[in-house]
């Protein structure tokens, strides 16, 4: 009879519940940790780091225990939780709601003020936004969470998008020239979809709805819309019907102080040809 595994106590994370659910499968095996790791073809004190969830495993490590288990996948879906676990403990507080309820929005309203928007950004745009702030492994999980985000558009029916942008959200130089060509091209071609519209606020307009700042709304066919404002320390995301109105008319109000989606394209090649 195999030997009943220890009781590991209850995992703090994804990377220590899949070092709990390897000691188990081994235990139960009657392994010891270097048997294991000789068949495996790892060292034992890879194993030992693996089961102590101090450091998370490798997509080939996970395949190969369920290779040598037969546990059908389950190891590599604990890796794949690892993986999203990992990308969403960077994202600002309240970030991963935003992200779940904008994958199944079905208009979304955008203003930005200071940077395209994350949604239609590259990705060396995006790693030059990000890398300016954060760390460099927080940064390029922050890139990969945002152009996940952008599956949204390979959806059957993807959501009809509004995009409003300042224009010295276009004009800021981030990265080097063709980093910021590559984006306004990127932006050009996204205007060629037809659930996407992109308009500008010229500079010429002076003052105008927008300047407290960018927001973001999402509409959804049962009326629970939700905004998410965008602040100095961070976003928040807003149901209150009477806010989510309010945040309404404000782009109704910068929307027309926009040039026309037909001009704004226009103004996006004129900037691109100066770079």
């Amino acid at each position: 009879m195999p030997r009943r595994p220890r009781d590991p106590g209850v995992p703090s994370s994804p990377a220590e519940y899949f070092g709990v659910e390897l000691r188990a499968k081994r235990e139960l095996s009657n392994l010891s940790r270097p048997q294991f790791a000789e068949k495996l073809g790892y060292s034992p004190q890879r194993i030992g780091q693996i089961e102590s969830g101090g450091s998370p495993p490798s997509e080939d490590f996970a395949k190969d225990c369920d290779v040598f288990f037969k546990t059908d996948g389950s190891f590599h879906r604990i890796w794949e939780w690892i993986k999203d676990f990992g990308r969403l403990a960077v994202l600002p507080p309240g970030f991963p709601d935003f992200i779940a309820r904008e994958r199944v929005a079905e208009v979304i309203y955008i203003f930005e003020t200071m940077v395209i928007t994350g949604l239609f950004q590259t990705p060396e745009y995006a790693h030059e936004v990000l890398r300016s702030e954060q760390a460099s492994e927080t940064a390029e999980q922050l890139v990969a969470t945002r152009m996940e985000r952008q599956e949204i558009f390979k959806r059957e029916k993807p959501p009809h998008m509004v995009a409003i942008f300042d224009e010295y959200a276009i004009r800021r130089p981030v990265g080097d020239p063709e980093v910021l060509k590559g984006q306004i091209q990127h932006l050009i071609d996204l205007t060629a979809l037809s659930h996407i519209t992109v308009q500008i606020v010229p500079t010429s307009r002076g003052a105008y709805a927008g300047l407290p700042g960018p927001f973001t709304i999402l509409s959804f066919a049962d009326d629970s819309d939700a905004v998410r404002v965008e602040g100095h320390i961070g976003g928040q995301l807003v149901d209150h019907p009477a806010a989510v109105r309010k945040y309404g008319v404000r782009f109704d109000l910068i929307r027309a102080s926009a040039m026309s989606a037909e001009d704004s394209l226009d103004f996006l090649r004129t900037i691109l040809e100066s770079l």
